[in-house]
């Protein structure tokens, strides 16, 4: 008797242990899956002090960035034009025949998008860091703020990101790095890089000016067969008359550039497109005398005539774009479940929104999102990459609506770990940071140029 009580005692003890493990293996599972399709978070969870400006510290955050911006007017000195001569210089130094250079890329796919950001730098090219020196920036409750760490970023081995490029700190006026970059958007098949774009004299926050870099860009753009299109920030006092100013010098200084991206119509016209960040701060009526036919400041039917596309967060904002006469929207943010425009769920009645009303949707997809170099406490809004499965569930959700265009967040917005970049392991003193492996570092370059084979074929069947 004692001898059976000892063998169901163990069979007692074992069958607990077998069900401890189920219920942790089941639990892991439902992680995974809130991972790649998380709940609806809560609009009202901020998740970037420069992202969403109806957020109650963006009043803040604007006052910093025109004080900001002023003294940038005031002391920035550009020594691009040197540059400019020089990498296009190089460029015909290093250009290998086409043919062979079309050879070893993947064909360019101008339906496929991606947001570029040229706004950092280093002491060789700069003469100091910028933004990879980035500051910890403070949660907008002091109570919060002050359980987290305060100060700047200190390159190059403590850089504003949580991923490490393969290119290190570098800066974006480097023509080697250029080169690099549009040679890893070409080998994803990527076709157009909608280029951060800031008017002549102004940056964010935390950068300098670029836009004398711009022809450098277009130049390389060129050599490996990109198309740039321009995604214009929220510069200061940005109106319908600033906007016709900026889309007036953008189309004359840079229209005529065998890589400047123009979009064939379905009535045939060939047109600049611009994408149109934080498109909301500004009211209807003001986007209205720009972008309708009756407008008093009316860019329809002139030389400036284009695609405007703008960005929807919340639900009630497409029917803000049809009235302001926008040409399409977009959803930018790689965090799904975030904003109602980021959720994957909501892309199909976007999507039958935009078709009734002769809108184009284009859906933004992204590999991923973690901000905590800059953002310390918003862990919460961190989008594992899930070794790839994240990207791949986002590709698959665009698909399903069948878009014109799909945008993809991000080349290298670093900071907020939507990259697809190559980025490579890294350990340094107390810093360790995110990798791509067990994958190598190009393999969401190589996840990108899957999805755009994969939705050329199926636009095909689409069009049957």
């Amino acid at each position: 008797w004692i001898l059976n009580y000892d063998i169901m005692a163990r069979f007692r003890r074992r069958t607990c242990i077998i069900l401890v493990l189920f219920i942790l293996f089941i639990c892991s599972i439902m992680m995974a899956l809130k991972t790649l399709r998380p709940d609806r978070a809560g609009f009202g969870d901020p998740f970037g002090l420069g992202l969403l400006p109806e957020l109650r510290q963006r009043t803040v955050l604007l006052e910093n960035k025109q004080n900001s911006l002023n003294r940038l007017q005031g002391d920035t000195v550009m020594h691009i034009s040197n540059l400019h001569s020089s990498a296009a210089n190089t460029m015909k130094a290093s250009m290998p025949p086409i043919n062979k250079l079309e050879e070893e890329l993947s064909s360019p796919n101008y339906n496929f998008h991606v947001f570029y950001y040229s706004w950092f730098g280093n002491p060789q090219f700069d003469g100091k860091y910028i933004h990879w020196n980035h500051p910890l920036l403070p949660h907008w409750d002091p109570k919060i703020a002050n359980n987290y760490p305060k100060g700047r970023h200190n390159p190059p081995e403590d850089i504003g990101a949580n991923f490490y490029p393969e290119l290190g700190s570098y800066s974006s006026k480097d023509p080697s790095v250029i080169e690099a970059h549009m040679k890893q958007m070409r080998s994803a098949s990527i076709g157009v890089i909608a280029l951060s774009w800031y008017p002549p004299g102004m940056a964010d926050e935390n950068g300098e000016p670029t836009d004398d870099l711009v022809p450098v860009i277009l130049d390389f753009a060129h050599k490996y067969n990109l198309k740039v299109t321009f995604h214009i920030e929220p510069y200061k006092d940005r109106d319908d008359r600033s906007m016709y100013n900026n889309v007036k010098y953008i189309i004359d200084k840079y229209g005529d550039h065998p890589a400047f991206y123009r979009y064939k119509t379905s009535t045939g016209r060939f047109l600049p497109m611009f994408y149109v960040y934080d498109s909301y701060v500004t009211i209807p009526e003001i986007w209205g005398n720009l972008l309708t036919v009756s407008g008093s400041q009316t860019i329809r039917n002139t030389p400036y005539d284009g695609l405007f596309i703008a960005l929807l967060v919340e639900e009630r904002h497409k029917h803000d774009i049809h009235r302001s006469g926008f040409d399409g929207i977009y959803t930018y943010f790689a965090t799904n479940g975030f904003s109602y425009g980021s959720s994957h769920h909501n892309w199909a009645s976007l999507k039958a929104f935009c078709d009734s009303n002769n809108l184009m949707f284009i859906p933004s997809v992204g590999p991923g999102y973690i901000d905590t170099s800059i953002r310390p406490w918003n862990n919460h809004n961190t989008r594992n990459r899930v070794n790839g499965k994240y990207y791949e569930t986002a590709f698959s959700a665009a698909l399903l609506v069948r878009p014109e265009i799909i945008s993809i967040t991000s080349f290298n917005e670093w900071h907020e770990g939507t990259q697809i970049e190559k980025a490579v392991p890294k350990r340094t003193g107390q810093i360790v940071y995110l990798d791509y492996k067990p994958h190598k570092p190009n393999v969401y370059l190589e996840l990108t140029q899957k999805w755009s084979e994969k939705y050329r074929k199926e636009k095909e069947q689409w069009l049957m």
